[in-house]
């Protein structure tokens, strides 16, 4: 029997070894088992021949030496009865025809015939098995027809008992083979439906270990995702304002030096924020989970901090609230935040350096819904045209803002305005439901 063992190491998963069968049931031969047959033939061996020098003693009969060989040839091969049933069965056939010959009667070597029938029956498929009981079934009858139409040997007890006719001692001998060979039938099954409740047990620790696998590996893309998406929207949005506010305070460094400190201030918090965001993310990416909580990092921004993150991008986007904020989950919250973070980032990438946007915020009942809109001064219809396919490739623009909408249940579209410019539009659930077309 063929076997595999594959050694997995999942975290949260049995790590035994996992045997799987390759091929069909058949128990294995250990040494010990060997050497008990080979005990067991010799002791039946000796034993046979012992009874045949008890019943011959003082008296010498031709019959003698062909009892003691055939004997010996029909028990010695119970040694090969796991190794080789068939060769098994073919020796002690061939010994048997030399009994039905050579001898007027059976000698104590028949014991070897029933647990030669199990051994077939058990350790051999059922087809090839079956040629036993075609070979026991003659020798049940031939044997019987040949012994007791012939005078007492005084080698068997047997000897002595008159049979009146042939058909209970045929009956003996067919008993003496079929119930054997069923009791093998029996248990090489029993045998065989453990080994299958065995294959299919190893077949489903393999199943479980594989889909543990796939879902350790989907749950590590899916936080690998989710750090770029959170890198992508911290650097993307802090360098788009840190730039643009640079450009400006050039300019107004010219005009009003004095001016000039407020935007590098600007241009200071906007980095710090940005770090501070840099080191939360690398610290859940490091030591976990469990890392963002720490004291050491800040917490993931929400709807509170949207005000703030307005007011640094500048003069160019104005923001409009309306209804008091509710308390939301942090995945909405931030949600949220990355929404308006990720238009206006748009904004500053694409849309020209006259251009102004509007960021609006509606707090529902049960929705929050977030507009941000600008008039798109400065940029070409080919350059609204390619702000969305823009994204599709990386999956953490446009694109990646739907796909965090559409996971909290809300929706989104992102489209040319209808007086130009670009307008993203979101509507996301405050109690977890999934919002409606008509919200």
């Amino acid at each position: 029997m063929s076997t595999e063992t594959t050694d997995h190491q999942v975290p949260g998963v049995d790590e035994t070894p996992v045997v799987v069968l390759e091929t069909d049931p058949v128990e294995l031969i250990s040494p010990r088992s060997v050497q008990f047959d080979i005990a067991m033939a010799v002791v039946l061996c000796l034993a046979t021949c012992g009874w045949g020098d008890i019943f011959a003693t003082g008296y010498r009969h031709p019959d003698f030496l062909a009892s003691v060989v055939t004997s010996v040839a029909m028990v010695l091969p119970l040694a090969l009865r796991r190794v080789n049933p068939m060769l098994m069965i073919a020796m002690m056939g061939l010994a048997g025809i030399g009994q039905v010959i050579l001898l007027r009667s059976p000698t104590w070597s028949v014991v070897a015939i029933p647990i030669a029938c199990y051994s077939v029956a058990r350790w051999v498929d059922g087809r090839e098995s079956r040629w036993v009981v075609m070979l026991g079934g003659m020798g049940s009858v031939l044997g019987p027809l040949r012994w007791t139409n012939t005078a007492p040997t005084q080698l068997m007890p047997l000897d002595y008992v008159v049979i009146p006719n042939i058909g209970p001692l045929v009956a003996l001998c067919l008993g003496w083979v079929v119930i054997p060979y069923l009791m093998g039938r029996r248990d090489r099954d029993t045998m065989k439906a453990r080994q299958e409740r065995e294959r299919a047990a190893a077949e489903r620790h393999a199943a479980e270990i594989t889909r543990a696998e796939q879902q350790a590996k989907m749950a590590s893309s899916r936080v690998r995702t989710e750090i770029a998406r959170e890198l992508h929207d911290v650097v993307a949005h802090s360098l788009s304002v840190i730039i643009v506010q640079a450009n400006g305070g050039k300019a107004l460094a010219r005009k009003r030096p004095e001016a000039a400190t407020e935007v590098l201030e600007t241009i200071a918090a906007t980095g710090t924020e940005a770090l501070g965001e840099m080191r939360r993310i690398l610290g859940v990416l490091r030591d976990g989970p469990e890392a963002a909580s720490s004291a050491d990092y800040q917490p993931a921004p929400g709807l509170g901090e949207i005000a703030a993150m307005v007011e640094r991008t500048g003069e160019r986007v104005h923001l409009s609230v309306s209804g008091p904020q509710p308390d939301v989950s942090a995945a909405v919250g931030v949600t949220a935040f990355r929404i308006v973070q990720e238009a206006i980032t748009n904004f500053l990438k694409h849309a020209g350096d006259q251009a102004q946007a509007t960021v609006t915020i509606t707090y529902r009942p049960n929705t929050i819904d977030i507009r941000v809109t600008d008039d798109g001064a400065g940029t070409t219809s080919g350059d609204l045209g390619s702000k969305l396919t823009k994204h599709k490739g990386s999956g953490y623009g446009l694109l990646g803002m739907t796909e965090r909408v559409t996971a909290m249940g809300g929706r989104m579209t992102a489209a040319p305005g209808e007086d130009g410019g670009w307008t993203v539009h979101a509507v996301l659930p405050i109690d977890g439901r999934k919002v409606s077309d008509k919200e």
